[in-house]
């Protein structure tokens, strides 16, 4: 298909396409609340409210075939129409959306990152991955027993709350710094996440490299800590060391080298890459698997920062096509093979770039899809303009941020439920991101083109706001659990004191396997099926 026209197929035929081996990308419009309570197993977050923020990063080939889905097919074709304006040809629409998909007897999914959780799940029962429990390690650590705890998860997560006396080490800087951290190949390492894929994966991966020391993953993380009435810290600061001695480096990068091996993954080289690099029938992503420090201070163009473990741990929010090329590099030699042979076992085709930096390469810099077209009113003039009653405040941030605090008076909006407001005032938006707020007034401006008010974006946000002594409301059942479509409750509130919610998580994750049908366990190649194409 050419046409920058949606198509709309049925069930029967996007079961047939998800099974073909050709690219597609099953996109998702939802906000993360709807999304997260039930979807495709393939299907790739992508809120309509960020929708042409995030498609160039996801989906960066514009003739790739897209098929866009929501519950009802709804909002899915205005997705569509905004994907056609940007270029985007291959269009296509479920029809009926998740509904049709349930009718047609397919099963929908909970939660998120699902394919990355499942695997997690079948990477256990592959390797019988070894494990402890949350009292058996509380009971070594009170005997005084040597151990090292490492918390697989991202800094942010690990501040939150972790297994008092770990160490925050994500799961793709392992292999790299395992040596730093434990320099003992005695000592007894356990690997632990807030739940499971990242206590397994990040223990296997050490296990797959041949470390000596024996390794563990906490069965159920902090959350079966938790459950079991053990403290937890909240608030550390211990992470991994920023620097690594050459000395460390040569073991790993062999260790890391024969672990390529032993899962197949190839090698790119610089010409080969630019070759693919100008192939309009495959999508090509370009990942920069080390640290956000690292990243940031400087990468090869157009490369998307993707931090090894998170790239395993969710890779559906880095490659939205199946089936496309990604290749990943690092500084070191060591982390970006131990990704990839996860990466393949998951399904893709994943590749790691010869020489790194020095091979020059890169992908186009895609232009923002956003203009910047709204004028911008500081705090001093939005106060005085609420006092005289002519303007009023549309909060576009995330729910939960409005519900614990916002301009008095003010209300929540999000752009798929476009709200009532009433004419005669113009409107002051308050967003975290310019571009949610240019999206909102665009779709505003297209659904009421008669409409002349005026919209303006407070700068600095609410941030500003209260910095300049201005008063804030909460409301904390306001807006309604129902109107939060973009919070998904029992993901979150697992991490807020609430058991029954980590219960449900975990029993979630742990169900996983037993909701998948022949195609979706067919996905993956763990072990030595990685190595068959």
């Amino acid at each position: 298909m050419t046409s920058s026209l949606p198509s709309f197929i049925d069930a029967v035929a996007l079961k047939r396409w998800l099974r073909d081996g050709a690219e597609i990308a099953l996109i998702d419009v939802r906000e993360h609340g709807q999304y997260g309570e039930a979807h495709l197993f393939h299907g790739v977050p992508l809120p309509y409210s960020r929708l042409e923020l995030e498609i160039g990063r996801l989906v960066p080939r514009r003739g790739a075939r897209i098929v866009l889905y929501d519950t009802d097919a709804t909002i899915a074709v205005d997705a569509a129409a905004r994907l056609a304006e940007l270029g985007y040809m291959d269009l296509h629409v479920l029809e009926d959306g998740t509904q049709g998909w349930q009718r047609a007897g397919h099963t929908l999914f909970a939660g998120v990152n699902v394919p990355s959780k499942t695997f997690g799940e079948l990477v256990e029962h592959a390797y019988h991955t070894p494990h402890i429990t949350a009292r058996e390690l509380a009971a070594k650590r009170e005997r005084g027993e040597p151990v090292v705890i490492l918390d697989g998860r991202t800094l942010g997560e690990y501040q939150k709350m972790t297994i008092p006396s770990s160490i925050c080490c994500p799961n793709g800087e392992l292999g790299y710094r395992i040596r730093e951290l434990v320099p003992d190949a005695t000592t007894p390492i356990v690997i632990n996440c807030a739940g499971r894929t990242r206590s397994i994966i990040g223990a296997q991966t050490l296990i797959n490299l041949g470390i000596a020391n024996p390794v563990m993953a906490l069965a159920n993380g902090t959350q079966g800590w938790y459950l079991e009435d053990l403290p937890l810290e909240h608030g550390s600061a211990r992470r991994y060391p920023e620097t690594m001695p050459p000395d460390a480096l040569a073991p790993m990068r062999e260790s890391s080298r024969a672990l390529a091996e032993r899962f197949a993954v190839p090698l790119v080289d610089a010409a080969t890459f630019a070759h693919w690099a100008q192939d309009a029938a495959r999508t090509l992503y370009l990942c920069d698997v080390r640290t956000p420090e690292e990243f940031a201070s400087g990468s090869l163009p157009g490369a998307q920062h993707t931090p090894g473990g998170q790239l395993v741990q969710a890779t559906d929010q880095y490659v939205g096509v199946r089936h496309a090329r990604v290749v990943l590099f690092d500084s070191d030699g060591v982390r970006a093979p131990i990704v990839a042979s996860w990466l393949r076992q998951l399904g893709h085709d994943a590749y790691v770039l010869s020489d790194a930096f020095a091979s020059g390469v890169s992908l186009p810099v895609l232009p923002a899809a956003v203009r910047s077209t709204l004028t911008e009113i500081d705090a001093a003039e939005l106060a005085e303009a609420l006092a005289t009653q002519r303007m009023r405040v549309v909060d576009l941030r995330p729910s939960m941020s409005y519900r614990s605090a916002h301009v008095p008076g003010s209300q929540w909006a999000i752009r798929p439920r476009l709200p009532d407001l009433p004419a005669g005032q113009d409107i002051a938006l308050i967003a975290d991101e310019r571009g949610l707020a240019e999206l909102f007034v665009a779709d505003w401006r297209r659904r009421w083109p008669q409409d002349t008010r005026r919209f303006v974006l407070l700068a600095g946000g609410l941030g500003v706001w209260t910095s300049a002594g201005h008063s804030v409301s909460s409301t904390p059942d306001a807006p309604s659990d129902e109107a939060c479509i973009d919070y998904l409750f029992f993901v979150h509130d697992r991490h807020d004191g609430n058991k029954a919610a980590a219960r449900q998580y975990l029993a979630w994750e742990t169900g996983l396997l037993a909701q998948l049908d022949a195609d979706e366990h067919g996905t993956f190649r763990i072990g030595a099926a990685a190595v068959k194409k």
